[in-house]
């Protein structure tokens, strides 16, 4: 069996130096770190998410403000709030919950974000700077951050001569995960649907990233014996053996058949899902410090 990556354990230390570089802030008079959370409407989901993220930025030490709106918010009330947080002091991170309401252009309402602000990463100033291979001055995505924190803990910071094979190449996980591993001197191949035999592609991979939201596509003859595997994926499957309408959750990778053959590999739930968050929070202090006019910290 493959070593199993405890994305749990990697984001409690996260977190935990989160709190040790928020207790240094105020001692050297910068204040709290600041986040605000923005979800439009009652998704199910999105408010199991924004609860999350409002109780870990709680826990940090942090000025944690959620703003919740009804779905029929008009776009222009939503940009002028972002606005408003654009220019409070306090607020050091702005995180707007996708999806929003159909009427709302989810891209212009990203776009208004200040840069500076900008903890998911996603404003074309964060995605330029991660693309330009400037990602030490760049708010880098945090699944995709997550993820390469994870990868580092069991391949170092210098990848040079490993091959990467990235499944998925969406602007929120897919295409800034290859351009970390590009800055860590990986080869690096995007595959996606329209890609040629994906099995033998996959195959080559001594670092594999699974991120296309199909239930264990990625099957355990994929995966290159020693491949460190990062399984990005959370679906929801029915599981009947439990029980009548009741499910369980699993990645995009066939987790049993994969680990057989994998060097090191992420389980769905407990790998890159904790890390996401842990690196929101780490995105926040990292603004409020720079606000501060102090040094960027590490993770």
């Amino acid at each position: 069996m493959s070593k199993v990556i405890d994305g749990r354990k990697t984001a409690a230390e996260v977190v935990e130096k989160v709190k040790a570089l928020t207790a240094d802030l105020a001692a050297k008079g910068g204040g709290k770190p600041g986040l605000a959370v923005v979800i439009v409407g009652e998704d199910p989901a999105s408010q199991v998410y924004v609860a999350n993220k409002s109780r870990t930025a709680k826990d940090c030490g942090f000025h944690s403000v959620q703003h919740t709106l009804a779905a029929d918010t008009d776009e222009a009330d939503l940009l002028k709030l972002i606005g408003g947080m654009n220019a409070d002091p306090a607020i050091h991170g702005i995180l707007v919950q996708l999806p929003l309401p159909d009427h709302i252009d989810s891209g212009k309402v990203i776009q208004a974000i200040a840069p500076e602000k900008d903890v998911d990463g996603f404003t074309f100033v964060n995605v330029g700077k991660l693309g330009a291979g400037e990602a030490e001055t760049a708010f880098v995505p945090c699944t995709p951050a997550g993820s390469m924190l994870l990868i580092e803990r069991v391949r170092g910071k210098d990848l040079s001569g490993l091959n990467a094979v990235v499944i998925g190449r969406s602007n929120i996980v897919g295409k800034p995960m290859a351009n970390l591993l590009l800055a860590a001197n990986c080869t690096v191949t995007v595959a996606h649907s329209r890609t040629k035999d994906l099995a033998a592609l996959a195959r080559t991979a001594d670092i594999l990233v699974a991120a296309v939201g199909r239930p264990e596509m990625v099957k355990g003859d994929w995966v290159k014996p020693g491949a460190t595997v990062i399984d990005v994926g959370i679906n929801r499957i029915p599981a009947p053996e439990k029980g009548e309408g009741k499910t369980r959750l699993v990645g995009d990778v066939a987790y049993a058949g994969a680990a057989d053959v994998a060097g090191a590999i992420t389980p769905v739930p407990g790998g890159v899902g904790p890390m996401t968050i842990a690196m929101l929070m780490a995105n926040t202090v990292t603004s409020a410090w720079l606000a501060a006019g102090l040094s960027r910290p590490r993770f």
